[in-house]
């Protein structure tokens, strides 16, 4: 829940807690020939200013664009910080999961997409201005497409919620880096 929520819900600004790091990663077919966009090119694209993989150097085929449904916090993410609040391509085919848009990938040479890093074995992550999405370049702040998670509270943490985030922050992180996120307080 947004901080903006809590306050309208509960009349309180309430606390975040950073319990780890994550990237987007844009996501497209194996046999597609790219591997590396711009910023602006993945905002041209979504968007729906560049319709062809042609003018991208690829091939001469139409761009099949993957979107999150609007309640997800990865749609909202991405169209603040890659469209920089433009409204996404109105054709662009809406995915209710990461899985969803990974498995469209994996199919359609054509197609794009985005969601975490932890996902997409089967798909290409592609580089984003020459950076490619890896831990390394999310810690070191090189990657231009990185999110933290938080955990939201109304109030203080106290009792067992406090024990609970207490222990998310340390021997939880283990449980962080499994699920594919990056840890932030821990090695």
């Amino acid at each position: 829940m947004r901080k903006g929520l809590l306050a309208k819900n509960f009349n309180r600004i309430g606390m975040n807690i950073r319990i780890a790091q994550d990237a987007l990663s844009v996501y497209i077919n194996p046999q597609n020939p790219l591997r590396d966009l711009s910023m602006k090119q993945l905002e041209d694209i979504f968007t729906g200013k560049i319709k062809n993989w042609e003018s991208l150097g690829g091939n001469d085929a139409p761009i099949s664009v993957l979107i999150r449904s609007p309640n997800s916090g990865t749609f909202l993410f991405f169209k603040e910080h890659v469209l920089n609040g433009k409204d996404y391509l109105p054709t662009a085919k809406t995915k209710s999961t990461t899985m969803a848009i990974i498995n469209s990938v994996s199919k359609d040479i054509n197609a794009i997409g985005y969601g975490g890093l932890a996902y997409g074995a089967n798909v290409i992550h592609c580089k984003i201005n020459h950076i490619a999405p890896s831990e390394q370049n999310v810690k070191n702040d090189s990657y231009p497409i990185i999110r933290y998670l938080y955990l939201y509270t109304i109030d203080m943490p106290r009792g067992h919620i406090k024990a609970f985030i207490d222990w998310i922050l340390k021997d939880g992180q283990q449980i962080v880096r499994e699920v594919g996120y990056i840890p932030l307080w821990s090695e």
